[in-house]
């Protein structure tokens, strides 16, 4: 295991996140609200337990909303598991993706800087209490080291985006 620090643009939230070996990589997301929370193309995230994540100031202070989920994962499960174990990243992959449980009308709360908007993490309901996804691009480190271990909603990337990580269309409704 192994802490990383982290921020907010402001600088008044200031975070650690301790993670596994195979927690050090970044899950691509392309779905249309990571697009629309970011700005930005895809976000870089990781399933880390709740736990492994404290807030050295200002996380008492974030902001936090709700929405629904969009897409559950019973297909995509079904892909990873007939094409992860060929794969090296498999231990990085199989140890996050398959937590995930995004299922349509099942609440995601998401936790952010109300200063800076910037969106530190989300829970979602379908993962239960003891698991959070963290923004991993907002680690000190994370940007560098990190290397993108999956790429997930690629039905939605960006037509002139590369695949740089094993891909997956979609989170399709079961």
């Amino acid at each position: 295991m192994s802490n990383f620090k982290g921020h907010c643009h402001c600088g008044a939230t200031e975070w650690t996140a301790t993670l596994e070996k195979d927690q050090q990589a970044h899950i691509l997301c392309h779905c249309n609200t990571c697009k629309q929370l970011s700005g930005s193309t895809y976000t870089l995230n990781q399933i880390i337990p709740a736990k492994n994540l404290s807030f050295a100031k200002g996380g008492d202070s974030l902001g936090k909303y709700t929405y629904k989920g969009d897409s559950g994962t019973s297909r995509l499960l079904h892909t990873l598991l007939l094409h992860l174990y060929t794969s090296p990243l498999c231990p990085v992959i199989t140890s996050s993706l398959l937590m995930l449980r995004s299922i349509p009308g099942k609440s995601v709360y998401c936790y952010y800087r109300p200063t800076c908007t910037t969106h530190v993490y989300h829970a979602q309901e379908a993962l239960g209490p003891d698991s959070i996804v963290l923004r991993t691009g907002l680690l000190d480190e994370g940007m560098e080291k990190f290397a993108p271990a999956a790429e997930i909603y690629c039905k939605v990337r960006l037509g002139w985006e590369k695949e740089v990580a094993q891909s997956f269309d979609a989170m399709p409704p079961s």
